[in-house]
């Protein structure tokens, strides 16, 4: 009897000891499984991914946020590139006094009043022939004659080769007026350029200039009824 309570005492240790290890052995197993678990709540939540679906848009990756930039970028740029003929016209160089050779001839017959200032691209290769002439008759007046607004043409004016462009230029109300100056030679300077280029007057006897209602047009690569009437 005493033998069979001994066995029955030791299995019972026995068995609380196993409980024991196993208790342990589970404890153990889930504080390993912690970290796992929380990096896999990170990576993909538990509501259905909607924070890696915002991830995969683009909105917290760098190199995905530069990639959309680069492609919007792209797009400016062949907007760009697309431009129109106007704007491509604009980028061509501006004409300087060594591209083109500036004359002037009488408009129309007397009393003359007007006078047309040619520039032929003298250059062999294309130029822009930007704004208005800047002339100035006298020497006793500095200021430019003014420009005409109206005659301003709605695109650049580009000189292929040996191509000429006009500027219709007022001198006066014509017949005999005391304001009137006798002008052999006048001084024209172009837009975007620095230099003078003098230009003889037509005729033998040059041109009479008011310097109160000289006025120019803008530079067109035609003369133009209506536009240049002033």
């Amino acid at each position: 009897m005493n033998l069979l309570r001994h066995r029955s005492v030791l299995l019972a240790t026995a068995g609380t000891a196993l409980a024991l290890s196993l208790t342990a052995c589970q404890s153990g197993d889930h504080t390993d499984s912690a970290p796992a678990a929380t990096t896999s709540a990170t990576g993909k939540p538990a509501d259905g991914g909607q924070a890696g679906t915002s991830g995969a848009t683009g909105s917290t990756d760098p190199a995905q946020s530069t990639a959309s930039k680069g492609s919007s970028d792209d797009t400016a740029g062949n907007g760009t590139a697309g431009s129109s003929g106007e704007q491509a016209s604009a980028t061509t160089r501006v004409c300087t006094a060594r591209d083109v050779h500036v004359t002037a001839a009488t408009q129309g017959g007397p009393p003359y009043t007007h006078i047309v200032l040619t520039a032929k691209n003298t250059s062999g290769r294309s130029c822009r022939l930007a704004g208005a002439p800047h002339i100035q008759f006298l020497e006793s007046h500095k200021q430019d004659v003014p420009a005409v607004a109206k005659s301003k043409p709605a695109a650049p004016v580009v000189l292929t080769a040996g191509a000429p462009a006009y500027a219709v230029v007022k001198v006066s109300d014509g017949g005999v007026d005391e304001d009137n100056e006798p002008v052999s030679a006048f001084s024209v300077v172009l837009e975007g350029d620095s230099t003078v280029i003098a230009v003889s007057a037509p005729g033998s006897g040059g041109i009479a200039v008011d310097p109160a209602k000289a006025l120019t047009g803008y530079w067109t690569p035609e003369l133009r009824n209506g536009a240049d009437d002033f």
